[in-house]
């Protein structure tokens, strides 16, 4: 075709076909760039439902460890030590494709994307880097090393995982050479697969962050539900006794926490550190005259490089006859709002029918051998307590119990609470509910509504506690990985007038 001697109109004919050739792999290559460009907007609409169901997993963490310090604190440090490291790497790399999109009119229109420069020019000289391109190369390592110096050496497949995703060393081309991490990845390639793979890190985050949330909480679930935490609790009917009297109770199961090792322990001025055993402090000492002893001391601990000091302070009797009434509650230290509280009421000695019981900060109730108390608006309910001894001495005492709001509820789905993974099929039969796990109480919640969150529909407001029609249109079109997000759970407690403040999100993870 470029050999002999041409006729004009055959030279016009050669020309023709040569920019026709070239138009057809022009088309080729725009239809290239437009597939780089929904990928791109796939994996952005994935990391946004990735970021929804970490946000959600957050703000659960962060009740926990309000309500449970002890357990779900140092959880919560770890979570908002990856949290930070996240978000500054994510923040970095939404500035640089800013900078990759400075002067670009439509930043949808994909098939323009076609030029290298940029990046040629921002992270190369030749065949060497700038500072620029050093920075993000020293990004992505300090991101992959800092998560995994947070983790400590309890999660190694997590580890691996945090590798795997962040691994910046030497590739193989397909001529067998090996070549820089973003030499081989970032280097001559079209704007638009370059903005794709910086997509791709940010997606990479969150899933990161997800899965670091999911461990943590199931490894401290596992832990807490192990019976070896448990121990034996010698539980007596009263706290004093008269020579002849039968001693009765019970033994019940009691969970500790031994992780919890003061720096210095100190017990009616003198120090005790060395009572300390599993978590606790063992108390030996003799019982003194009679009258009325005080325990009381201090224990610190070490927060944040500084000393802790939490105060510690409670009485008993040494007595030769009854000189105080025993107040105990049934099943915690504190009375909750809106629930009605049992209260056990005795003195050593004296028969129930010869006590005078009334409350203040609520409402008191006999029941059976018992109280039941309703606690008021206030901040505390107050138990008094008068009886007349057979000496006919006349003893009054009372007790102060703190008021507290019932704690937040949880949405569930099959009783699993947080982030459920099941088949579709059983989440479009599945009701949802709601529960209070953990919680002294047995309360039964009824769900009236909630909405459902399907990636790439419109949320859907549902009804009741079963999915709807809608609803389940929407999670007929979900695919196997994608994260439904049940949230805005409205919940009653069955036959009672209480309100709950609120109930936290599920996220399901479908299966198949």
């Amino acid at each position: 075709m470029a050999g002999g001697k041409l006729s004009p109109r055959q030279k016009m004919i050669n020309l023709m076909y040569l920019v026709f050739i070239a138009m057809l792999a022009m088309n080729m290559d725009k239809e290239v760039l437009a597939a780089f460009g929904l990928m791109t907007e796939e994996l952005k609409e994935s990391t946004q439902s990735l970021k929804e169901k970490n946000a959600a997993a957050y703000e659960s963490l962060g009740v926990q460890a309000q309500e449970q310090s002890a357990k779900f604190g140092p959880l919560k440090q770890k979570a908002d030590q990856i949290k930070e490291l996240s978000n500054n790497f994510d923040a970095y790399l939404d500035d640089l494709k800013s900078k990759m999109k400075e002067g670009i009119e439509d930043v949808t229109e994909y098939s323009a994307m076609d030029k290298s420069d940029f990046l040629d020019e921002y992270f190369f000289v030749g065949d060497d880097l700038k500072p620029a391109g050093e920075e993000f190369v020293n990004q992505v390592n300090t991101y992959r090393e800092e998560v995994k110096k947070v983790l400590g050496d309890g999660f190694p497949e997590l580890q691996k995982t945090v590798d795997s995703r962040f691994n910046t060393n030497q590739v193989e081309d397909d001529d067998g050479k090996m070549r820089d991490w973003i030499d081989y990845r970032y280097k001559g390639y079209p704007l638009v697969a370059s903005l794709m793979n910086l997509t791709q890190l940010q997606s990479n985050i969150e899933n990161t962050e997800s899965d670091v949330l999911s461990t943590l909480l199931q490894g401290e679930q596992k832990k807490q539900l192990s019976l070896s935490n448990y121990q034996g609790i010698v539980r007596l009917d009263k706290t004093a006794y008269f020579a002849g009297e039968r001693v009765q109770g019970e033994v019940v199961l009691g969970r500790y926490d031994a992780t919890l090792v003061p720096d210095k322990v100190t017990l009616n001025g003198r120090d005790a550190t060395n009572a300390v055993k599993n978590g606790q402090v063992i108390l030996d000492m003799p019982a003194g005259n009679v009258g009325e002893k005080n325990i009381k001391g201090s224990i610190t601990f070490t927060q944040d490089g500084e000393p802790v000091e939490v105060p510690f302070e409670s009485k008993y009797s040494v007595i030769a006859e009854p000189s105080s009434a025993v107040v105990s509650a049934d099943r915690m230290n504190v009375v909750y709002r809106g629930l009605s509280n049992p209260i056990s009421v005795s003195l050593p000695g004296v028969g129930s029918s010869n006590l005078s019981v009334s409350a203040t900060g609520g409402t008191l109730t006999k029941n059976g051998n018992g109280y039941m108390i309703r606690p008021g608006s206030g901040n505390v309910a107050t138990i008094n307590v008068s009886a007349k001894l057979s000496s006919g001495k006349t003893v009054n005492s009372k007790a102060t119990f703190r008021i507290k709001d019932v704690p937040a509820a949880q949405g569930s789905v099959r009783n699993q609470y947080g982030i459920v993974r099941m088949p579709k099929s059983g989440l479009s039969n599945a009701p949802i509910a709601a529960g209070l796990p953990d919680f002294e109480f047995d309360l039964k919640l009824q769900v009236t509504s909630f909405k459902i969150k399907v990636p790439g529909q419109l949320t859907i407001i549902v009804n009741g506690s079963t999915l709807n029609a809608n609803a389940k249109r929407a999670l007929s079109k979900a695919k196997r990985g994608d994260i439904i997000n049940i949230y805005d759970i409205q919940a009653n407690v069955v036959n009672s007038s209480y309100k709950l403040k609120r109930v936290l999100p599920v996220s399901i993870e479908l299966t198949n």
